[in-house]
């Protein structure tokens, strides 16, 4: 059985790349949109039923 520990490490850096540009480009923005439309959604419910609406 022959092992080449090179391939494994340039596939692990590959592995990494990959996670990483998902992380960046799909979780941390989803996560983002989520995090301020439950707030606004919480701000809303909020004013909805205890404070009532907004006045200038």
């Amino acid at each position: 059985m022959e092992q080449n520990p090179g391939k494994e490490v340039q596939a692990t850096r590959n592995q990494e790349r990959i996670a990483f540009l998902l992380v960046v480009a799909v979780i941390f923005p989803l996560l983002t949109i989520l995090i301020v439309a439950g707030y606004g959604f919480l701000v809303w419910m909020w004013q909805l039923f205890y404070a009532g609406p907004p006045t200038g």
